[in-house]
């Protein structure tokens, strides 16, 4: 018997923080960059883990 395909939600290419998001201290933790950098490791692991998958749903 085949396993069962568990269909895969991709993550949406995160968007950098805008001008007046960051201010700029670097007292800020986590600062909205770390977040920014954090989501978008996630989203290229993803690309990169499931390129050319037939059980992608959007």
């Amino acid at each position: 018997m085949p396993a069962a395909s568990i269909p895969v939600k991709l993550l949406e290419k995160p968007e950098p923080p805008g001008s007046n998001e960051c201010c700029g201290s670097g007292s800020c933790c986590p600062c909205v960059w770390d977040y920014y950098r954090e989501q978008l490791a996630l989203w290229q692991q993803q690309q990169k883990d499931y390129a050319g998958s037939k059980t992608v749903t959007e």
